[in-house]
């Protein structure tokens, strides 16, 4: 069963909508707290190019944690499965994305998973360019790629914002230096990062990258083949088992797709071999994923049967 029209698409937005009132926009990144937490927006992006849209859908949003998806893809593409995961591990937390503990405790010192900030930064460390333009350019240009919008930039605004405010994150890059995990300069990394966090996109480009990965990387309209075949699928099971930070257990059962939130109150989802789904809605709950988003999912798995399990 899947979806059939925009106003169908438009009543499930009405219902979840009414949950924005219980989150709050992230307050902690300056130029995010502009959002209008009563925003609520999806896209639907079918392989035969069909595509439903409801809500905000004019709204942009900036990607935040959903780029780690997408930087995990090239660095296996640059460096290989037994790189990567040589100095970031595959398992699941229980802690917050931004949590420092594990990393004490974990023997040898390295990030439990790429989906954790510790692990995405690790992993946006691996990009290869000789410089923090030509690697970002390397990033921006896989996205438009993905979503078919080569106007895509980022949000100079946000990425400034989350620059300033990044002390928490530095913290996490010099304990990694320290344990041999990164050995770049700080500052450039961090710049890096807070850039990709802050490319900028809407609903509808935000699905038919989710349609990209649900057909395990392949472009549904060129077919060719964006993502390798096995990097894609290692991607979509890191969003199954994190990609919904701490709530990924609880996502995993009552929704069932690969999908990955951020803190801009952006979800992005692929339902493998069906469709992409991208999803705004800034109001997050405690453990920073939009709270009207969830539930829309929520509603959306239950009336279109979308688990995978």
């Amino acid at each position: 069963m899947q979806c059939r029209s925009a106003d169908e698409l438009q009543l499930l937005v009405d219902e979840a909508k009414k949950s924005s009132n219980k989150g709050k926009v992230a307050d902690y990144i300056p130029a995010l707290q502009k959002a209008n937490k009563e925003t609520l927006s999806i896209s639907l992006f079918y392989p035969d190019g069909n595509c439903f849209s409801a809500g905000d859908i004019k709204e942009n949003l900036t990607l935040q944690s959903i780029s780690k998806v997408i930087t995990l893809a090239i660095a296996l593409s640059d460096r290989g499965e037994e790189y990567v995961f040589n100095r970031v591990g595959q398992e699941p937390t229980g802690d917050p994305f931004n949590s420092i503990a594990k990393l004490e405790t974990n023997k040898p010192s390295k990030p439990l998973n790429p989906m954790i900030n510790a692990g995405a930064l690790a992993v946006t460390h691996m990009i290869k360019g000789s410089s923090v333009n030509e690697r970002f350019e390397r990033i921006l240009k896989l996205i438009q790629r993905l979503s078919g919008n080569e106007s895509i930039g980022y949000n100079k605004e946000v990425a400034h914002s989350e620059f300033k405010t990044a002390d928490l994150n530095r913290s996490l890059c010099y304990f990694l230096k320290q344990h041999r995990v990164i050995d770049e300069d700080v500052e450039q990394l961090i710049d890096l990062y807070t850039r990709q966090c802050a490319i900028e996109l809407n609903c509808l480009d935000l699905s038919r990258i989710g349609c990209v990965l649900a057909m395990d990387g392949k472009d549904p309209y060129t077919e060719e083949q964006l993502i390798p075949h096995s990097v894609a699928r290692i991607c979509k099971t890191f969003m199954v088992t994190c990609g919904m930070y701490n709530a990924s257990g609880e996502f995993a059962i009552e929704v069932g797709i690969p999908a990955k939130s951020g803190v801009s109150g952006g979800i992005l989802g692929a339902v493998p071999g069906k469709f992409g789904i991208g999803i705004y809605g800034p109001a997050l709950d405690e453990k920073g994923n939009s709270i009207a988003g969830m539930k829309l999912l929520k509603l959306m798995s239950q009336k279109y049967s979308l688990s995978m399990f």
